[in-house]
């Protein structure tokens, strides 16, 4: 049975998956950013981690096969497919301390509190921050090493679809960030598809 949920601009939702099930998340409209964070259910200190998946792949890109790993290095999600091929894993959530810093906003929408909120029926307690794979967000790293987020190659209706390798408790936030490329400056919704 599959279940869909439409997730307005700058909102956030979370749900439970089983092992061997899939989600599919979609940006509706195009170059939409999805915060991405996922906890193992029954051992909430275990969670998708995006610097031990990169140093078990040795990339910071990733493909249909490729595995998403835990901070115990356990497979935590599988790349199923994906039609987009650019994610960031170098980024934490946005939140509201970081839009007065670069942005000098404040009170700022953040999906460091989407994810609070979403999360919060689930048990778990506030972070010192999440570090999520971010869905279609395009960072580019320049040879000197500087980072620059460029607007998502992401169009309507692209999508990337994960499968579980254990049950999950899975976060997400259509990040609020309008201020720069991150979004395409216009943010937007997204739909997320669980099977």
């Amino acid at each position: 049975m599959k279940q869909e949920y439409f997730i307005e601009a700058e909102a956030g939702q979370a749900f439970k998956m089983k092992k061997g099930q899939t989600v599919r998340v979609i940006d509706v409209e195009g170059e939409q950013v999805v915060d991405f964070v996922v906890y193992k259910d029954g051992d909430l200190t275990e969670r998708i981690d995006p610097g031990v998946t990169m140093d078990a792949l040795h990339s910071y890109k990733v493909a249909p096969g490729d595995i998403l790993y835990s901070n115990k290095y356990h497979p935590i999600m599988t790349v199923v497919e994906d039609d987009v091929g650019v994610h960031d894993f170098f980024n934490p959530a946005c939140r509201p301390e970081m839009y007065e810093l670069l942005y000098n906003k404040k009170n700022h929408p953040s999906c460091y509190d989407n994810l609070s909120q979403a999360l919060e029926p689930y048990g778990l307690s506030q972070p010192d921050q999440y570090y999520p794979f971010n869905i279609f967000m395009n960072t580019v790293v320049e040879d000197n090493g500087a980072m620059k987020v460029k607007r998502p190659l992401s169009k309507p209706g692209d999508s990337i679809l994960l499968r579980a390798e254990m049950d999950l408790i899975v976060g997400v936030s259509a990040c609020p960030c309008s201020e720069s490329e991150c979004n395409g400056y216009n943010c937007t919704p997204i739909k997320v598809e669980v099977e």
